[in-house]
């Protein structure tokens, strides 16, 4: 009797500590997943917000281009368009950084487009209601916005003495944004409320999912399946959701009147998870961690160096603490050689731009 009675007792406790185990080992991984999805969307604002700047460089030297300027002044359409496609050729051929680019009239028609002469003189006021703003402003503008279809738009209005000419504007399409994200294995849709589809009229046949209309050009269609599913409602309710193998997490997306207009929507493969380290301490041997196919896999050919090498330093520097241990020492050794070419204080102003959490002690040097 005394042996069936610690046998029972022995199971009894083994049976204890494996729930315990459990809902540890659980805990943890949550823990881990959200840590992971508030840096996504850290990362994802930080690098929209840097393809705006870079967008905008460009759409501010467009604007100084004289012989551009004398095109609108004069409403030369084929001088217009000759000049901007073969700036925007060049700048594609020696830099790898694919945009399109337009002028637009004060009276808001197309007066040339970089990538094809069949629309000028076309108008645009019924579908971009953006350029309202500039009745009251000067300044140039980057946002988020719906025209024909949505992108990123940095738009900057041209005066020569005083006088109102128009608009340079400078379109990208998240391009880069997926493609760093894609890097580090999370899979993003920007997805605008199908409400807009009367305004984003080029965006008609694009693929919808639920209410929504996919506007990033480039994204991976492994997922679609899988968000057809998804209950967008409860998304916005319970913000993370797991289903088919594969984390759900999603930010709202707003345009540059600050008015919510989709969604931006997360995928990430919960075999990828293993590559972000955890939170706090290690605990890799609650998730069985390998550098596995991440490297291989996301790549997708497209990143045949190092997945660092695409993006700057500042871009990074928010997945110092999510990055597996084991891969920490490739992300320094990368990295290091960006962080030397900035100053003192642009090393300050990255590490203010990113929400810190932790206590940091000591001195930059």
């Amino acid at each position: 009797m005394f042996k069936k009675l610690l046998f029972v007792i022995f199971v009894i406790l083994s049976v204890i500590l494996i729930i315990f185990r459990f809902y540890f080992e659980n805990a943890a991984k949550e823990e881990k997943i959200y840590n992971i999805m508030d840096k996504v969307k850290l990362s994802a604002q930080s690098q929209l917000k840097s393809d705006k700047m870079d967008d905008l460089k460009i759409a501010l030297l467009l604007a100084s281009n004289s012989a551009l300027v004398d095109a609108l002044e004069n409403e030369d359409e084929d001088k217009g368009y000759l000049l901007l496609s073969n700036i925007i050729k060049s700048i594609e051929k020696h830099t790898n950084i694919y945009i399109r680019a337009q002028i637009i009239t004060q009276d808001l028609n197309i007066l040339a487009r970089s990538w094809d002469d069949i629309y000028a003189g076309m108008p645009l006021g019924d579908y971009r209601d953006d350029l309202e703003y500039f009745k009251n402003n000067t300044k140039p503008r980057t946002s988020l916005e719906i025209g024909r279809r949505l992108g990123l738009k940095a738009t900057v209005p041209i005066y020569k003495e005083g006088v109102f000419l128009g608009f340079v504007e400078v379109i990208s399409f998240f391009k880069p944004s997926t493609a760093f994200l894609a890097s580090i294995g999370v899979d993003l849709y920007v997805l605008l409320d199908i409400k807009y589809a009367d305004s984003a009229v080029l965006m008609r046949d694009n693929v919808t999912i639920g209410n929504y209309i996919v506007s990033n050009l480039t994204y991976n269609s492994n997922h679609m399946q899988t968000l057809q599913k998804i209950d967008f409602k409860k998304l916005s309710v319970e913000h993370l959701m797991y289903k088919d193998k594969k984390y759900i997490f999603y930010d709202t997306m707003y345009d540059g009147n600050s008015d919510a207009i989709g969604k931006f929507v997360f995928v990430l493969p919960e075999k990828y998870v293993g590559y972000f380290r955890n939170p706090e301490d290690d605990i890799s041997y609650l998730i069985n961690i390998t550098r596995s196919s991440l490297y291989n896999v996301v790549k997708k050919q497209t990143y045949r160096d190092d997945i660092y090498k695409e993006y700057q330093a500042s871009k990074l520097i928010g997945f110092e603490d999510v990055i597996a241990k084991e891969d920490k020492q490739e992300f320094y050794t990368v990295n290091y050689k960006k962080f030397d070419a900035y100053s003192k204080d642009e090393l300050i102003q990255m590490m203010l731009h990113q929400k810190v959490s932790k206590k940091i002690d000591g001195k930059i040097r």
